[in-house]
């Protein structure tokens, strides 16, 4: 019988790694290999190279990350670019020199131009400055579909990148200073639905467009891409554009989103924006044409989907609270 497939997910405890691990455990046929950061420094060349050499890896989705919203990117700058560099290089690069063939690494939208036309095109990379805040990350996630890259031009691997929009959902970051919009809001909203508030106020006028993808769909995309045939994948990307953009191709205001999570939180207040504040760049929607061309669609609806990651946010708050 044949053995089967051990695949690697590094960074399993996180958001995206955890729904990967989810969705994996469901197909029954793969044995899936995790390790902690007690146990396997990422960040360790030596330590990661030994792993590999040890455990006879067939494939890898590399989802661990260092991540942050805008606050956290810009107080840990070289946090954010030096732990990102190494933990790709050094897994990318172990999985190479230990023969492991199919490797998918998970990017970021903030790897497109600031002002980027939109939706944002796989081929928009690389043509213009980057958004400041989180430059340091950006670098880092391009040098990871460019090491992708390379190591298929020159050895022949089968290394793929996809880049999702905004993520949420279960094991979201929920700390009140370094968490991303939604998991921020919910919170926020949960508290001020509990005190009794009458009002909850939100940074900006509430314009500015954003698109939001559950961490679900997020893994049945990168399952998908991991999946297709060698020559499906290469007919639909280029040696040297081979990242694919995951998103629900639909985006909504930020007033939309918090009308959203108000409802989902059950909160009777008011809704107050605070236009002092700055409203970020005013769209960010990726295209997703080339994923629905390799047969891909999203499924979770937003409210659905707030609805699953507020549900989490109730069942973990010891976890949460920071």
């Amino acid at each position: 019988m044949q053995q089967p497939q051990r695949i690697f997910v590094a960074g399993h405890r996180g958001m995206v790694g955890s729904a990967i691990v989810r969705l994996l455990r469901q197909q029954g046929d793969v044995e899936i290999v995790t390790r902690g950061r007690d146990e396997l420094d990422l960040v360790d060349q030596a330590a990661v190279q030994a792993f590999f050499a040890a455990e006879n890896i067939d494939q890898v989705y590399l989802a661990s990350a260092k991540v942050g919203g805008i606050h956290a990117n810009n107080t840990y700058p070289a946090e954010f670019i030096y732990q990102n560099l190494m933990i790709e290089a050094n897994i990318i690069h172990a999985a190479h020199a230990n023969g492991v063939q199919k490797l998918l690494f998970l990017g970021s939208s903030c790897i497109y131009p600031k002002h980027a036309e939109q939706p944002m095109k796989e081929e928009a990379l690389l043509t213009g400055i980057l958004e400041a805040t989180n430059e340091p990350y950006a670098i880092a996630k391009i040098a990871g579909i460019k090491l992708c890259e390379s190591y298929n031009r020159q050895y022949g691997r089968d290394y793929r990148s996809v880049m999702p929009t905004n993520l949420y959902g279960p094991h979201d970051n929920y700390h009140p200073e370094n968490s991303h919009v939604i998991p921020a809001l919910l919170r926020r909203f949960h508290e001020a639905t509990l005190r009794g508030d009458e009002e909850v106020v939100i940074w900006g006028s509430g314009t500015p467009m954003r698109e939001f993808l559950h961490v679900d769909d997020m893994a049945a995309a990168s399952v998908h891409v991991m999946n297709l045939d060698e020559a499906t994948y290469q007919a639909n990307t280029q040696p040297m554009l081979s990242h694919i953009n995951v998103g629900t191709g639909q985006d909504c205001t930020i007033r939309e989103l918090a009308e959203t999570l108000a409802k989902v939180t059950e909160f009777q207040g008011r809704l107050a924006f605070d236009a002092t504040k700055p409203d970020g760049t005013l769209r960010k929607l990726m295209d997703v044409s080339r994923l629905e061309a390799l047969g891909w669609k999203s499924k979770i609806g937003l409210e659905e989907g707030l609805q699953d990651a507020y549900r989490w946010f109730v069942e973990h708050l010891d976890d949460v609270r920071g």
